[in-house]
């Protein structure tokens, strides 16, 4: 096995950095996780996910792992009603006994803890916020922001969208999409936002207009996360002068932005009870690719970052976890620096191909008639030029 002796630490303790951490170990290797977060109790943000059959369904069950996502993830947050601005109802699966059961969803907290009860004991180094990393021999030294230092023989980026250790990698440059969210977590919905809790119902809403977006998922804490969709300039965040750690400028920036929409919407931003961030949204070239190295490489949105209009984001991250433990821990190549090869050129090619739907389904629904399309594409209806 190309990995037997070898130190390998994964910087990042999300999905994908944890399936690989889990997928390793099965497989005999020497596994560190570096994460930043200061333990695991820190409360999980984003959106409920939906893992696809073919990606993070399937690094699930060769990780072991299929029943217990099955014993914790949440049927009913598949249900979906897509709605206009003015809360017209365009679709609404509620009344469904198969809502997307083909894509089940599961909170990113219990995905979380899943991973991290399989993994053994002491695999995940908390409080280990990377800074650095420099060469030492034919290994790497990595040093972290509490004083800390590691070294390791293989180094996984699985840090992230603002991954410090990909230009280490290569210096390929991120492409705006042209679409900036806000995102937002309402704690206690039920009681710090009753009528959007209601309308939500345990599911998720799309809701469109002005070429627009607002998506909303409920999670099993009763927490509402929501993000809005606007086109917007790359430099919009700096620009706008929004301080976006005061709820009320924000509020005050949507009450004006979607001034427009159904009054309901105000309760995204009523509440006290939530954290608001502000996410650009990028993506790599379609055609990106690189020359492998021989003891370094990455997984995940450090590697393909792209808008979440697919729902494709982690799962992406998940097989390309169970891809990278596969090469690395078979006996087909030479050397790791080939397995890492291999793995990379394949790993581009699919998330191209994926990059592209995403792109196309961004610019679907901030378009001027999404919900037609949208349908649309749900029902398998291909779009007619004319």
């Amino acid at each position: 096995m190309l990995i037997k002796n070898k130190k390998i630490a994964i910087v990042g303790g999300g999905p994908g950095g944890l399936t690989l951490a889990r997928l390793l170990q099965l497989k005999g290797a020497e596994v560190k996780v570096y994460e930043r977060d200061f333990n695991s109790d820190v409360r999980v943000q984003g959106a409920t996910l939906d893992l696809h059959e073919e990606s993070g369904l399937e690094a699930l069950r060769r990780a072991g792992l299929i029943d217990a996502f099955y014993a914790n993830h949440r049927p009913e947050a598949g249900k979906l009603r897509i709605l206009d601005k003015n809360l017209n109802v365009a679709m609404d699966t509620h009344s469904a006994d198969d809502y997307e059961e083909n894509r089940p969803e599961i909170d990113r907290g219990p995905l979380r803890n899943i991973l991290l009860d399989s993994l053994q004991p002491d695999t995940v180094v908390w409080d280990s916020q990377f800074l650095s990393m420099s060469p030492k021999n034919e290994s790497w030294e990595l040093t972290f922001k509490n004083g800390s230092k590691a070294e390791a023989d293989i180094v996984i980026a699985a840090d992230g969208a603002n991954s410090k250790i990909r230009p280490h990698i290569n210096s390929i440059k991120p492409i705006y999409s042209g679409v900036t969210i806000v995102e937002g977590n309402i704690y206690d919905s039920e009681k710090n936002a009753p009528k959007l809790y209601k309308l939500v119902n345990g599911g998720k809403i799309f809701a469109f207009g002005d070429e627009k977006t607002l998506i909303l998922s409920m999670k099993g804490d009763g927490t509402l996360s929501f993000y809005t969709g606007c086109k917007v300039d790359e430099f919009w965040v700096r620009d706008s002068s929004i301080d976006f750690s005061n709820k009320d400028e924000v509020y005050q920036w949507f009450k004006k932005e979607f001034g427009s929409w159904d009054p309901v919407w105000q309760e995204l931003f009523e509440s006290d009870e939530m954290s608001i961030i502000p996410r650009p949204q990028y993506h790599f070239p379609l055609d990106q690719q690189w020359d492998a190295l021989p003891n370094l490489t990455m997984l995940g949105d450090a590697a393909h970052r792209m808008p979440p209009y697919a729902g494709e984001g982690v799962n992406m991250a998940m097989q390309d976890a169970f891809e990278l433990a596969e090469v690395l821990s078979g006996n087909n190549f030479p050397n790791i620096q080939e397995a890492i090869a291999t793995y990379e050129k394949q790993m581009c090619k699919r998330a191209s191909e994926i990059t592209k739907i995403t792109l196309d389904s961004t610019e679907m629904m901030h378009s001027d008639d999404p919900i037609t399309k949208l349908i649309n594409m749900f029902n398998g209806v291909d779009e007619v030029e004319h």
